[in-house]
């Protein structure tokens, strides 16, 4: 089945794509520390900071690992080095049963909650939960059944593409397109934790949204507030990052995530980048209109009589714009006065014989 490729993607009734607004989506992720009553705070701080919406990650230690001290199990080259990954999904991971106390609680401030799934189990249980999109991470953008399922929710799919090739993108997305889904977006996303700036690569987004014509945005997981911003002056559509109460508070993903007021920095910088970059325009805008006098013009500098030739002398090119264009002063240099005129006298086709 071919389907129609679309540039915006719809998420509870909210279109999403170039020019329109940018989507942005607070991840809680195990920034809650396993205390529900943090994670509702970490909602309420989402909603204050102007997030559109948040974001949950649905799995348990047993759905995405397997608890084993073997050698292959033991973290490597990241933030979480030395660790297990069956203990630290242990530690990270949100507890199913407040995921439907948590959406109903998002839906009530207005926001949007969705999640990603790990597993086709956390598949379904979203799908029953009402969420109105799913979120594919960037690990498991390689594990095409579980993108395939996914699809055949009929669901949005938003995927991180940390770490993968062209030619993995393209194949997750064709997985997706032959299940019969045309709502996708991508995500660009440096898969380290916290990503260095200069492995960001935000040049890539345009690039995939032509290579792929699909809306894109950005996971990010660098420090501080620069990247998304710049990331929408980009292109970017979707900009995802992770908020906490405090990086002071132990957790995983405490040291690049972002406090409540510096997410709500964020958002109004990129809502101001927005408005920034408005629409290609080559007249004047409203606020220029007053300034349109301030340009140069031909004025009479030195007083002059009647049937006196006009010279370098005594014309010249200077703010502010009530005299005729510069341009005409070649055609004007050697005729002369129709009558005697005064110094700072604006020059006019009426004062040329």
């Amino acid at each position: 089945m071919r389907c129609r490729v679309t540039p915006t993607l719809e998420i509870a009734g909210r279109l999403i794509g170039s020019g329109l607004p940018t989507y942005i989506v607070a991840e809680i992720s195990a920034n809650h520390g396993q205390r529900i009553e943090d994670a509702i705070r970490l909602v309420e701080a989402a909603k204050q900071a102007g997030a559109d919406a948040v974001k949950l990650q649905t799995y348990t230690p047993d759905t995405i690992t397997i608890d084993s001290d073997a050698e292959w199990f033991q973290i490597k080259g990241t933030a979480w080095d030395g660790r297990n990954l069956y203990r630290l999904y242990e530690e990270a991971y949100t507890p199913w049963e407040w995921h439907p106390s948590l959406k109903a609680l998002a839906t009530d401030l207005g926001l949007d909650f969705f999640s990603t799934p790990f597993d086709p189990s956390a598949v379904d249980f979203l799908d029953q939960l009402g969420v109105p999109a799913f979120k594919i991470a960037s690990c498991e953008l390689v594990d095409l059944p579980l993108i395939k399922r996914v699809a055949r929710s009929g669901l949005p799919m938003i995927l991180s593409t940390g770490m993968a090739t062209l030619g993995e993108i393209e194949e997750a997305l064709q997985v997706a397109r032959s299940a019969g889904l045309s709502q996708i977006a991508l995500l660009k996303c440096t898969a380290a934790y916290p990503a260095p700036a200069d492995e960001m690569n935000l040049r890539t987004i345009p690039h995939l949204a032509e290579a792929f014509h699909v809306p894109v945005g950005l996971s990010d997981h660098s420090l501080g507030i620069v990247t998304p911003v710049a990331a929408v002056a980009l292109g970017a559509c979707i900009v995802e990052k992770h908020i906490t109460l405090s990086r002071d508070f132990p957790g995983p993903d405490s040291a690049f995530s972002l406090e409540p007021l510096e997410f709500k920095a964020m958002v109004e910088a990129v809502r101001l980048a927005e408005q920034t970059l408005g629409e290609v325009r080559y007249t004047p805008t409203e606020s220029e209109m007053a300034s349109r006098i301030y340009r140069r013009s031909l004025f009479v500098v030195r007083t002059m009589q009647a049937g006196e030739a006009f010279t370098v002398g005594n014309i010249r090119s200077i703010r502010p714009g009530h005299g005729l264009p510069t341009k005409h002063i070649e055609e004007i240099l050697g005729r002369h006065a129709a009558r005697a005129i005064e110094a700072g006298t604006p020059l006019s086709w009426d004062l040329i014989a």
